[in-house]
């Protein structure tokens, strides 16, 4: 059983990976979700015991572990907040840039930059001449 899940979250991984080598901001997303459902799925597997509930008074037998279950709802949480996060972030460069291609955001500002640079460096030069 431990080998299906780790051959799951591997798989899960992979993909994730391959996904985040893309240049669309929206497949980036979508590797970081696979790639967080994937730690998940691996923290699931660690604790993969079968038992009673760890609820006081202690049955006997055996004990399910709480802590892998705590940790991967604390993973579940963290990874829709950080999804909630990178979906905002996209929609305000797309809304900004118009584009989900991050070469034509690079482009579109080292474009920009060139411009400040060269409106600053005419602001300078007619500083001078009014100081002469």
């Amino acid at each position: 059983m431990r080998l299906v899940f780790a051959l799951a979250a591997s798989i899960l991984f992979g993909t994730g990976a391959y996904l985040l080598l893309n240049r669309d901001l929206v497949r980036l997303v979508l590797g970081v979700v696979v790639i967080s459902q994937s730690a998940v799925l691996t923290l699931i597997a660690s604790g993969l015991t079968r038992g009673n509930a760890p609820i006081y008074p202690l049955p006997d037998g055996e004990i399910s572990d709480p802590l892998s279950q705590a940790m991967a709802l604390t993973a579940i949480v963290i990874g829709l907040a950080v999804t909630a996060l990178l979906s905002v972030l996209i929609l305000r460069v797309v809304l900004a840039y118009r584009t989900e291609e991050l070469d034509e955001v690079g482009r579109e500002e080292a474009e920009r930059e060139a411009r400040l640079e060269r409106d600053d460096a005419a602001e300078h030069r007619a500083e001078e001449e009014a100081a002469r």
